[in-house]
């Protein structure tokens, strides 16, 4: 999930990895594209709709505010068909039965974190002129750089020098 949100343009020398089809299918890859077929055109544009929607709901600041993005996704996922499967004992899954396979893996997936509760843990970094998503692994889910090294050292540093030069006497 994390390559697919990070496959839009954001951030110096991070294109659109949809751009291409041989980019896009390796991208979209693990969700379903057979690696033998380039994705279509139709599909590229259907998965760069739902990114934009996974990116409105992942950086909304609150449940509230990602609202209006799990009904825009609830409707992009519309044409895929779930049928919950029991076939092990004691567990549940859901498995695609029509629609686009690309898209109904992307569903599946995101569907995967909300059921176990790690979709929150998908987030955008902190630095504005970044914008990465990242899988925050911190036991306090306080993360907010996805490299302390490269960005958050920029901004402490940055932070810390602005203090300096409102001290007085500086």
């Amino acid at each position: 999930m994390v390559d697919l949100l990070n496959s839009r343009p954001h951030g110096p020398g991070f294109p659109d990895t949809l751009q291409t089809p041989e980019a896009a299918s390796a991208v979209l890859r693990p969700f379903g594209q057979p690696a033998a077929e380039a994705p279509s055109p139709q599909r590229i544009a259907k998965i760069r709709g739902l990114r934009t929607t996974l990116m409105d709901i992942a950086s909304a600041p609150d449940t509230a505010g990602a609202a209006p993005g799990w009904a825009q996704l609830a409707e992009r996922a519309s044409a895929v068909t779930l049928r919950q499967d029991f076939s092990e004992p004691g567990a549940v899954r859901l498995r695609q039965i029509g629609g686009d396979p690309v898209v109904g893996g992307i569903t599946l997936a995101v569907a995967e974190l909300v059921s176990d509760g790690t979709w929150p843990r998908l987030r955008i970094c902190a630095n504005e002129l970044c914008g990465h998503v990242f899988y925050d692994t911190t036991r306090s889910r306080t993360q907010r750089w996805h490299s302390y090294e490269v960005c958050g050292n920029k901004s402490n540093v940055a932070a810390y020098r602005a203090r300096q030069k409102t001290r007085p006497g500086s």
